[in-house]
């Protein structure tokens, strides 16, 4: 990796909210480990329909007091009406939030389902992002975009006048949804510049835990997995020692190669597990750099 730009990326770290005691356990030590790589901000994810909106507030507000890291929440606008969604701005706004993901969010029944905006709700996700611009000027706002064209998107055409549509309501940023051919990112970038849109369009990278468990994920969620890809993880169903570096090889070598084509921000979807992201970073020549204390 040595013909890596001098100059290091700037990397994020996702994270979804806990359901039981031992994934809150799991997450925080997820945090612990990334923490002292100083990401420019990590994400925690919000469930179809709001389903984790308490635990997602509780997990942003956690971080914000224990640790150094900048938040940034998702959040959609299924299934809830205008003011329920902005009076869960407001309380990030209030606890010092100023990153939100914004999102027209999945179906309650999950990717695959019809979207059907609430009645007293907002319509789309640029709706939602010019809400939050108007009421607060000083939340950065990031989206989502999709290399593969969104699942329910008739065509790229349509796609891009989505995303030039949050781009105009303020969005300053977009991540893709992760994809592993990096030729399609840079197709979908060369379209998303030639449309006149110039934020930067960060690349989600998902490094593999679950080859099966990735694959159908993927697949709901209209991204392609290269035959290639499977031929990798074959056979190792059973022997998750050496699917751990089989997956850290491959995403190193994705971000590598996209690093090397002058990408200079990754987004990393780390499932709450820190050991891939932080193999990867390393990789990247981020080094743990542990808090200076006070003289």
């Amino acid at each position: 990796m040595s013909d890596l730009p001098q100059q290091l990326p700037a990397i994020s770290f996702e994270f979804f909210p806990p359901k039981t005691e031992e994934m809150e356990r799991n997450l925080w030590q997820a945090i612990s480990r990334l923490a002292p790589l100083h990401p420019s901000f990590v994400s925690v994810t919000y469930g179809a329909g709001g389903s984790t909106r308490e635990r997602t507030h509780a997990t942003i507000a956690r971080i914000l007091k224990e640790t150094d890291l900048t938040p940034a929440a998702h959040l959609t606008c299924v299934d809830a009406p205008c003011a329920d969604v902005d009076d869960v701005v407001a309380r990030y706004h209030d606890i010092g939030v100023r990153h939100i993901v914004a999102l027209r969010g999945d179906p309650t029944t999950g990717l695959g389902g019809t979207y059907t905006p609430h009645p007293q709700g907002y319509r789309s996700s640029a709706d939602l992002v010019a809400s939050i611009k108007r009421r607060y000027p000083d939340i950065d706002v990031t989206v989502s975009a999709y290399p593969e064209k969104h699942p329910e998107s008739t065509g790229f055409d349509a796609d891009l006048d989505i995303l030039k549509a949050k781009v105009d309501a303020g969005a300053t940023r977009a991540i893709t949804q992760f994809f592993f051919d990096n030729d399609l990112y840079f197709r979908y970038l060369d379209r998303v510049r030639a449309r006149g849109i110039n934020i930067p369009i960060v690349p989600g990278i998902l490094p593999v835990q679950n080859f099966k468990q990735a694959a159908g994920f993927a697949a709901r969620a209209g991204a392609s997995v290269p035959d290639w890809l499977a031929k990798q993880f074959e056979g190792l169903d059973d022997d998750p020692d050496t699917r751990k570096l089989v997956a850290a090889t491959v995403a190193a070598g994705q971000v590598h190669k996209l690093a090397k084509h002058g990408v200079s921000n990754f987004h990393f979807y780390t499932m709450n597990r820190a050991d891939l992201a932080f193999a990867i970073s390393h990789l990247l020549g981020f080094r743990p750099i542990a808090k200076q204390k006070a003289a």
